[in-house]
């Protein structure tokens, strides 16, 4: 009570409610100014390849270049422009061609014109009545991509990244399996058992850990060179499961894995999953259109992330399933609900993302999005075909998506592979390419290790400004870089 009546007293001192607490054109005027750094410094020059991609600076030299103090009172309109202007001088340009170290590159500008549409509209997906626009394009949208798998009923929902897709799926097949579970908790189930290659990504492990499944409960079945699942080891796993009491019901499938870019034999799982009464997942990492959506019609749910390949901009993952829609999600209102998307969402707020790709996908067609995916699968294998006439370079295995994963030979370790150190000092010259090209700001590739490997570069090729000259550019910088290792 004595807080309240403090409350009252400071607000009646010192809130004037009869004034507006904003100009309204000095926001607009500085939204239009900052709009032009924008425009400038990101989507000219962070596309312009004799740009940097990134201007490094040291944690502590851009603690200070920021001047990142919250403070009492505001700022000048100048000040704030510069903000922006160092914001957008500071940061990753991930819209430029030569930004190759994530799943995701490049820009296009139809579905970037989505993405401030939907922040200017600044509405939740969760209800007709606050978005109507918007759900009735989420349910087209997913209504089309269900179609292109070729399933003609079931449901879905865009979810803020893949992972969170894939914790949906493994949520609907514990109920599929175990319908109990809603209502009784785990205490009511067996134990259960899950599958997925050691190549998968690691939400699995994730969603089982959050959902209370257990990750001791995953069984990771083995991959062969290329990273793609073994269905013999699948097999195995299975009946070591149930040797030791628990029932298999979820197996998940990737195409397009994370590191190798490989597709995992969906029929031969289909056929498994389906004498053993499981649910089979498959999750889509990357490409969308034509390859896989033909190739996972016999999945029971499927996770796409157009954010990648398709260049929506992030975030921006569909999650759909082929059954019915009303099963897990009862909505026992006194109205129609079934334009109301909020009960399907362990979220209340939920991002629209489906302006995005709904603008683009009209502006160019599915035939413009294939056309993306063929350019950069030819340029993916011009570029290994490149890499293979040159004796520093040497790849992990070949692979079958955009993804080449490599090692640099330098000179100094070329003929040397049965030294005792050659491995050891194989490792180090990833991470010292990486920081010199980091602090020279030319591109970005990315490095780890895996599976026996020691470090070795994955180049991911995405963005459709890419040319056959970006390719050679990457081969040459790679060499300049490390020609004195």
């Amino acid at each position: 009570m004595f807080f309240y009546m403090y409350l009252t007293e400071y607000i009646n001192g010192h809130v004037h409610l009869e004034e507006s607490d904003m100009c309204e054109s000095d926001g607009k005027l500085f939204l239009t100014e900052a709009f032009s750094v924008i425009m400038e410094e990101i989507l000219h020059k962070g596309t312009d390849s004799k740009e940097k991609v990134c201007e490094w600076k040291d944690p502590d030299q851009l603690r200070a270049l920021l001047d990142l103090d919250l403070r009492e009172h505001g700022e000048s309109h100048e000040q704030l422009l510069q903000r922006v202007q160092d914001v957008a001088r500071y940061s990753v340009k991930t819209c430029h061609p030569r930004f190759f170290n994530q799943l995701f590159a490049g820009v296009d500008y139809h579905a970037l014109t989505g993405r401030l549409l939907t922040e200017t509209l600044n509405t939740s997906q969760y209800t007709y009545e606050v978005a109507p626009v918007f759900v009735l394009m989420e349910e087209e949208v997913l209504r089309k991509l269900r179609s292109l798998v070729g399933w003609s009923e079931g449901d879905g929902i865009f979810c803020p990244g893949g992972s969170m897709s894939n914790m949906y799926a493994m949520n609907i097949a514990r109920y599929w399996a175990f319908p109990q579970v809603k209502t009784q908790g785990l205490w009511a189930t067996p134990r259960m058992a899950i599958f997925t290659s050691q190549q998968s990504h690691y939400s699995m492990k994730k969603a089982a850990a959050f959902l209370g499944i257990g990750t001791d409960n995953i069984f990771i079945v083995q991959a062969d060179e290329s990273g793609s699942m073994i269905p013999e080891d699948l097999e195995a796993k299975i009946m070591q499961a149930k040797s030791k009491d628990a029932v298999p019901f979820f197996v998940n499938a990737t195409a397009g894995t994370t590191v190798q870019g490989a597709f995992d034999p969906l029929n031969h799982i289909a056929d498994i999953s389906e004498r053993n009464g499981m649910w089979m997942h498959t999750d889509v990492s990357a490409a969308l259109l034509p390859y896989v959506t033909s190739l996972c019609n016999r999945a029971n749910s499927v996770t796409w992330n157009p954010h990648k390949m398709l260049l929506t901009g992030l975030q921006c993952s569909c999650f759909a399933h082929y059954a019915n829609a009303t099963y897990l999600f009862q909505q026992d209102k006194f109205y129609d609900t079934s334009l109301d998307t909020g009960d399907k969402s362990i979220q209340c707020g939920r991002k629209v993302d489906c302006l995005k790709l709904w603008l683009m996908w009209k502006a160019i067609g599915t035939h413009g999005l294939s056309e993306r995916v063929d350019k950069a699968f030819a340029l993916a294998r011009y570029l290994v075909e490149e890499m293979e006439k040159r004796e520093n370079f040497k790849l992990v295995c070949k692979g079958h998506f955009v993804n080449v994963c490599f090692w640099f030979i330098p000179p100094s370790l070329r003929g040397k592979e049965n030294s005792p150190d050659y491995q050891e000092r194989l490792s180090k010259v990833a991470p010292v390419i990486k920081e010199r090209m980091m602090k020279r700001g030319t591109m970005m590739v990315g490095y780890q290790p895996m599976d026996g490997h020691v470090n070795f570069f994955r180049m991911v090729v995405v963005s459709p400004q890419l040319t056959t000259k970006d390719m050679d550019f990457f081969l040459d910088e790679i060499e300049k870089l490390g020609k004195d290792l």
